[in-house]
């Protein structure tokens, strides 16, 4: 016969007045979190006790019951109430409803289990809530008075309404983040915002930021490198529309479906990344549109051998090459201009090129352990760059000598995509930031467009130093003698360990013209130098003094970091960085940087950008596009800023003498002083729909018909 399970007693409970009940000491909250006690005693007294406190009688030394009941659980209950007794509105021998336990378990554990076992009201279900109090009249302000959140917090709940049913059942089952929901809320269409989210639940990338910029994006120009990358006859054949401009040039006009050109891209760049990984045997492939600056550090990059020329191939470019001389002297010794030869020089160019561009073969073994990164260049071409090793594929040495396994100088950072297995992943990586609330208040820069400019400079700056290899030699010196002679000693901006500071944050410094000439720099080494890291001391004392130089200076500019964080100022380091610029004569505008859109001027406030125009072009200009919304502003001041040397401050080079006191908006060199320019031309460099129908020196004037009918155009194509 089974054994009759054995029922469980539940404690009894019963009103007990206010003033026979005390505290217990063994109650296990000591912090005050949550809503407040004065809070919860307004709830009590519009709605009463919702939660009985746990009491156990009071017994004296000879196990009598005194009368009184301690409270082990519910004491932040018990001093709500306490207030309410204390301001009269409760009376001191109020019924209060009470479970009494039986006290087989100790006090703290009656706590403690309270505490523990209670779960927090899930978003969603706060949201069902407030939405059906909304929908008995209740406004919003009104539900966040009665249970003491924001009305802020309210909003953000109600905000909840928007999402697509779908989405929010994936919430409810925990297949999303709440942090995704409300990215996901800042739209009300439902189609949308499931057609984002089957693109992302498909890739590795699913941060809030990445959802929002998929539903913000309206509309992309047939010029992007994705639409490059897929093809607008792919595009269309997927179901996609194109917006066309029949009266403007366009260049292709614009996709209006950015989640679905996102996906063909994606789906695209998987099948090219899984297609080159079968095709060459890698162990690994990882493909993204971009890579963040520095991704490859950690890695050990090896190289091909270049196949060699045929014999017919020697020939011909002999040939060539004799051809080539004989045109080039003749021209160089001609007085007249020639067509003919220029465009026979750029074939016989060209044909170079081809010879010069033969293809690379690797070694089967370091295929095998080796990988490639994928990704879109500018144009919408792949870019592929191969022969990475991670730390952990090396092959182990046959000897305990572990120092040969890696040579590499910028260990201790991030490896990309550092899975022990291989495969393709896909657009693995992370970046936007909000952007900047539009006020008419001239503030601070903020922090984090000031460490990407700070960071656009070192990188600039690097190059610079790279190309001057006399000064890095003076500043690696210079940071020795610190070390050595001075053991607090360190002002200085080159980080000696030859940690290569990455700034993967700043998006598009890649591309930037100065880090694709230290690549460039890179490989060109990398191919060089030999394959086997015993053999480099040999190869380094075979270099002449300018080669060893060149490579010194490269390795030394590696390690300059001038980026000024919100948490690490580093000011002693940055004033090192500006006497090095100095010493090489280096300058922001000089190498090439401007205040472009999306750069600067599209990062800023319209206050920003108006003071930028006024410093560098004056008043007029300023007032000129003062009326245009942010966007149109952004690109007028970008027209006018192109050429005239302008520098935001952290771009600046103050002087070694003007440092100390120059004022925080002044331009220094390259900037100039609003009355130096002349009211005409100021009018003049302006387009004319700006200036048209207005006196130049009217302060009052305005766009005339045809600007606004333009400006009117241009925001329903975005």
């Amino acid at each position: 016969m089974a054994q009759a399970i054995q029922k469980i007693t539940l404690s009894g409970g019963r009103d007990i007045p206010f003033n026979n009940l005390v505290l217990s000491q063994e109650n296990v909250r000591r912090i005050k979190a949550g809503v407040s006690i004065e809070e919860l005693a307004e709830d009590i007294a519009r709605r009463g006790l919702l939660t009985s406190l746990n009491v156990r009688a009071e017994v004296d030394g000879e196990g009598k019951e005194t009368g009184f009941y301690r409270i082990p659980a519910g004491g932040r209950r018990y001093r709500a109430l306490e207030l309410l007794v204390s301001r009269k509105r409760l009376a001191k021998t109020a019924g209060i409803p009470c479970i009494i336990s039986n006290g087989e378990t100790p006090e703290a554990e009656d706590s403690l289990a309270e505490n523990v076992h209670r779960v927090d009201l899930h978003p969603l279900d706060q949201y069902r809530a407030f939405q059906t109090l909304r929908e008995q009249g209740i406004g919003e302000e009104e539900i966040a008075a009665r249970f003491f959140v924001s009305a802020a917090t309210v909003r953000q709940r109600l905000r909840l309404a928007s999402v697509s049913p779908r989405l929010l059942e994936l919430y409810a089952n925990e297949d999303m983040k709440l942090e995704q929901i409300m990215a996901f809320s800042i739209t009300n269409d439902h189609v949308r915002q499931e057609q984002v989210w089957d693109t992302i639940s498909r890739q590795q990338v699913r941060e809030p930021y990445y959802i929002r910029r998929l539903l913000t994006e309206t509309t992309i120009r047939a010029s992007d490198r994705r639409a490059v990358y897929v093809g607008i006859d792919a595009y269309e054949a997927a179901g996609g529309v194109v917006m066309r401009d029949l009266f403007e040039q366009d260049n292709g006009g614009w996709l209006q479906d950015p989640a679905l050109l996102e996906q063909l891209a994606l789906e695209k760049l998987t099948i090219d990344a899984e297609a080159l990984k079968a095709a060459e045997g890698w162990k690994w492939v990882e493909a993204a549109f971009d890579f963040p600056y520095g991704h490859t550090s950690g890695l050990r990059r090896f190289y091909g051998q270049q196949v060699e020329m045929t014999e017919v191939e020697i020939a011909r470019h002999r040939t060539l090459k004799a051809e080539y001389d004989e045109l080039d002297a003749a021209y160089a010794a001609a007085e007249e201009h020639s067509e003919e030869t220029e465009h026979r020089l750029d074939e016989l160019g060209t044909e170079f090129d081809r010879f010069n561009d033969r293809p690379y073969i690797f070694d089967p073994e370091d295929v095998a352990r080796g990988g490639v990164f994928i990704s879109l260049g500018a144009g919408g071409e792949l870019r592929i760059e191969r022969g990475f090793v991670r730390p952990e594929d090396e092959p182990q040495p046959e000897t305990v000598d572990t120092d040969a396994v890696i040579s590499r100088s910028d260990v201790g950072h991030e490896v990309p995509g550092s899975s022990s297995t291989g495969g393709v992943s896909v657009n693995g990586r992370a970046v936007d930031e909000p952007a900047e609330e539009e006020d008419d208040v001239i503030r601070p820069l903020s922090d984090r467009l000031v460490v990407d400019l700070t960071a656009t400079r070192t990188v600039a700056l690097r190059n610079a130093l790279a190309n001057n290899p006399v000064i890095a030699f003076i500043a690696v010196l210079h940071a020795f003698v610190l070390k050595t002679f001075y053991p607090y000693g360190s002002d200085t901006c080159l980080e000696l360990t030859l940690q290569s500071a990455r700034f993967g944050q700043t998006e598009g410094l890649a591309d930037a013209v100065w880090a694709k000439e230290i690549d460039q720099r890179q490989e060109a080494w990398g191919h060089d130098l030999p394959k086997a890291p015993d053999d480099l001391w040999d190869f380094l004392i075979g270099l002449d003094e300018v080669s060893r130089l060149a490579l010194f200076a490269h390795c030394a500019s590696l390690s300059l970091n001038a980026v000024i964080e919100p948490w690490n100022k580093r000011t002693r380091a940055i004033a090192h960085a500006n006497q090095l610029a100095r010493s090489i004569g280096f300058d922001m505008v000089d190498a090439g940087w401007t205040p472009t859109v999306d750069a600067y001027l599209g990062r800023i406030t319209k206050a920003h950008i108006l003071q930028a125009v006024r410093e560098a072009k004056g008043e007029q200009s300023a007032h000129l596009i003062g009326h245009l919304k942010k966007v149109d502003m952004a690109r007028e001041a970008e027209r006018l800023l192109d050429g005239s040397g302008w520098l935001p401050e952290p771009l600046r080079m103050v002087s070694e003498e003007a440092s100390a006191d120059m004022p925080e908006t002044a331009v220094g060199d390259v900037a100039h002083d609003p009355d130096d320019a002349p009211v005409e031309a100021e009018a003049s460099q302006l387009p004319a729909f700006l200036t048209e129908g207005a006196n130049a020196g009217d302060a009052t004037a305005r766009p005339n018909a045809a600007f606004q009918a333009e400006h009117e155009h241009l925001d329903a194509a975005e």
